[in-house]
């Protein structure tokens, strides 16, 4: 059975993203094809990073835990609020931490805005940001315009068939994604 880890990214007070990562935790525990854990930078609390883990010379538990979440992920979904048109901090500093353990991996993006645009704009700075540390960004996305309107606090999706719907897609490209990358390994 493979593995996906969800980075939760946001780490603002009253948070809308978290609702999304939430929904997909829940939708493929429900598929019992995969094992899933999400990785909630808010509960994670990092400082800023001066170096990537492997130059650290003391990293901390949590560091090591995070990354080694990251390295036996077969599959990854990075769901982040768009913040001005990038992505925030707490993103980017674990997005630096590692290296080797980002490439070829699997990556699929969920973005998240409370307008009508769902976060399209942070796509391509995320996309090239995981491009240049080699991972693999999976081809389909999934924005989430208006958030608050489209699923409650603990994930549930107020439309349940279109967004399932939606979601099926962007998974089946993820899933086959990950099924490339375990053949390429073997």
């Amino acid at each position: 059975m493979s593995h996906i880890a969800i980075i939760s990214s946001s780490v603002r007070l009253e948070r809308n993203s978290h609702r999304v990562a939430l929904y997909f935790k829940q939708r493929i525990k429900e598929e019992h094809q995969h094992t899933v854990e999400i990785l909630d930078l808010n509960e994670y609390q990092f400082p800023v990073f001066h170096e990537r883990l492997r130059l650290q010379k003391d990293p901390a538990a949590d560091v090591l835990a995070f990354a080694e979440s990251i390295r036996k992920a077969d599959g990854v979904i990075i769901v982040t609020p768009e913040y001005n048109g990038g992505y925030p901090a707490s993103l980017k500093n674990v997005v630096d931490l590692l290296y080797d353990e980002w490439r070829r991996k699997p990556i699929a993006i969920a973005t998240v805005s409370d307008g009508a645009f769902g976060g399209s704009q942070v796509i391509t700075s995320l996309q090239f940001s995981l491009w240049k540390i080699r991972a693999w960004t999976v081809p389909a996305m999934f924005p989430v315009p208006k958030v608050r309107e489209a699923f409650d606090e603990e994930g549930y999706p107020k439309d349940p068939e279109a967004t399932n719907k939606r979601a099926q897609g962007f998974l089946s490209e993820l899933y086959w994604c990950m099924e490339a990358a375990a053949k390429m390994k073997s």
